[in-house]
């Protein structure tokens, strides 16, 4: 037999695909790493770019079964570890001026940029105050510490501060020699406060430029280490503070909280027509106070309506992060200190937190894979074909025979060997979508005339079709 290397291993793994990454294969995504062969031993590690990932265990089994298919290997290792992606530094496009309307003149705003060491920024925003947005903000932060990332919380919100009743502690922090502010730290989470620096009984009084400076200097002025995530508690609304740092910190993305009500749809809105042109991706929705949890039975009451969270996150294009349900726990848990994911871990709201969590994760490394990908700027169709425009000002055409025929869902293709499946003889063969749904900030689900709608494309899907397509021999003749 010839001498086994690396490429063989490779091209062994190619077929294994990260579902939660539409279908895309381990190695096209770069999640394949520490390739030793020493016969009849060999050793792999994968690494996945999201804290808490589901697919975990069903790629080590992928991957160790394949390798034990090559002769004379008798041992397979395979580790599946985290390394949490870091989002751009910048995004195309992202440096613009205030959307019309805004307050403020229309000047060049500073090249965004994040705290040394943090990987990923990911704001928490919402349209209106009263949606409990800082609840959710501080038991995402818990939750992702809790599966193992490095977590920090900006406290935004200069004029009404409550992460320090969140976490139990108004201390002044310290600080280092370069006069830098040392974040404190509870619960595995370091965060930053105005309620660390001024009294409970003295109202912040300060004009929109005064606050976003102090909101720049939380940034730039403390010392947070080496964060795989820094949430940044933002103000209700969408005034200077939200704008100033839509505008100016690299974030990875923001998520929209809201409330079920239909007047929810309103709320959504304003927090995504915020971020919108200024290019920061919008990772998803979700919904508090989806239904009233009762301590005693566990039997839910929708109080507030339902599914509003969820119709507007369809309605927009976004992924739906999930619901929280009204427990009396989260607000005693909040006000003693201690975020209800740590004081009641088996809590309705807890897990729905921790579920929440991992899905805002795969969302910040799925818009972190489409951006080192290529980041679809439009994709409609005409009259046969897919039309794809990219953020580089680029354009891609796909016949719809072609984007059939290559739909990377498990029908399509054997979630095991990687084979694509055999189209039957029922399906027409004269292929169109009848309907293109985006999904969230990395791909497009298309609905075929075939009645076929698993299917998600995601941009570095499409950018490698692209490829494929231009690398493909002429037709003679």
């Amino acid at each position: 037999m010839s001498q086994l290397d690396q490429k063989q291993v490779l091209e062994l793994l190619a077929p294994i695909r990260n579902r939660e990454f539409g279908g895309e294969s381990i190695v096209a995504l770069g999640q394949v790493a520490d390739i030793r062969i020493c016969r009849p031993i060999v050793s792999v590690t994968v690494t996945l770019p999201n804290v808490g990932s589901e697919v975990t265990d069903e790629i080590r089994e992928q991957v160790r079964e394949a390798l034990l298919g090559l002769p004379e290997i008798e041992r397979a290792e395979v580790a599946v570890r985290t390394e949490v992606s870091a989002s751009p530094t910048s995004r195309v496009g992202q440096n613009t001026a205030p959307p019309s309307g805004a307050p403020g003149p229309r000047a060049a705003t500073p090249d965004p940029s994040k705290p040394e060491g943090v990987q990923n920024v990911v704001a928490i925003a919402s349209g209106k105050g009263g949606v409990g947005k800082s609840t959710v903000s501080a038991n995402l932060a818990v939750a992702l510490a809790a599966d193992g990332a490095r977590v920090g919380l900006l406290d935004a919100d200069v004029y009404g501060p409550s992460q320090t009743t969140m976490f139990g502690t108004d201390e002044r922090p310290a600080t280092d020699e370069h006069r830098r502010l040392i974040p404190l730290a509870a619960h595995g989470v370091r965060f930053i406060s105005m309620g660390m620096l001024s009294s409970k009984e003295t109202p912040v009084i300060w004009r929109g430029p005064m606050a976003s400076r102090l909101v720049q200097q939380f940034f730039s002025g403390v010392v947070w280490g080496e964060l795989d995530y820094l949430l940044v508690d933002l103000p209700p609304g969408t005034g200077d503070v939200q704008l100033t740092i839509a505008q100016t910190a690299a974030l990875a993305g923001a998520v929209i909280v809201t409330t079920p009500q239909a007047v929810a749809r309103t709320i959504a809105e304003k927090g995504l027509r915020m971020f919108q042109p200024v290019r920061v991706p919008v990772l998803g929705v979700i919904e508090n106070m989806s239904s009233f949890a009762c301590p005693h039975c566990g039997e839910r009451t929708d109080i507030f309506s339902t599914g509003g969270g969820e119709e507007v996150a369809g309605d927009l294009g976004l992924p739906f992060l999930g619901g929280v349900p009204l427990d009396p726990r989260v607000v005693v848990a909040g006000d003693e200190g201690t975020p209800t994911v740590a004081r009641d871990p088996g809590s309705p709201a807890a897990g729905a937190y921790r579920e929440i969590a991992r899905r805002v994760a795969l969302e910040v490394a799925r818009s972190n894979q489409a951006e080192r990908g290529g980041v679809a700027e439009s994709i409609h169709t005409e009259t046969d074909a897919l039309l794809v425009r990219w953020r580089d000002g680029s354009e891609d055409r796909f016949g719809f025979e072609y984007l059939r025929n290559h739909c990377p869902c498990a029908t399509c293709v054997d979630e095991w060997s990687g084979q694509r499946r055999s189209l039957t003889l029922l399906l027409p063969t004269s292929f169109a979508p009848r309907k293109l749904v985006p999904v969230g900030n990395y791909g497009v689900q298309i609905h075929w005339n075939d009645g076929h709608e698993t299917g998600i494309y995601s941009h570095h899907l499409l950018r490698r079709l692209a490829r494929q397509q231009e690398e493909a021999p002429a037709p003679v003749g």
